[in-house]
């Protein structure tokens, strides 16, 4: 478990820096290798139970903190919730 947390967590490192292996552009502008935020929303829909358990893993993977998330929303399905989470990430 801790091997896949670790693997975890260094893909989620990579993915919120921004890390790209691809090779640098040639004749690209200096501004345009400047890393950008860009807005990125993320939408859990499910039961309570698996929208909550999925909150609560992405904190323990260091992820997003159960706070970061909207409250449970009800959606037109029976036993279904929705909850929003709204990030910055960088884009290179």
């Amino acid at each position: 478990m801790a091997q896949l947390k670790n693997s975890a967590q260094s893909k989620l490192e990579q993915y919120l820096r921004g890390d790209d292996s691809s090779p640098p552009i040639r004749n690209q502008s200096p501004e345009s290798s400047f890393p950008k935020k860009e807005r990125i929303k993320h939408l859990l829909i499910g039961s309570a139970k698996a929208v909550t358990s999925t909150i609560h893993y992405l904190q323990v993977i260091g992820y997003a903190s159960v706070g970061d998330w909207s409250p449970l929303q009800p959606t037109d399905n029976p036993d279904e919730v929705m909850s929003i989470l709204i990030r910055q990430i960088l884009i290179q």
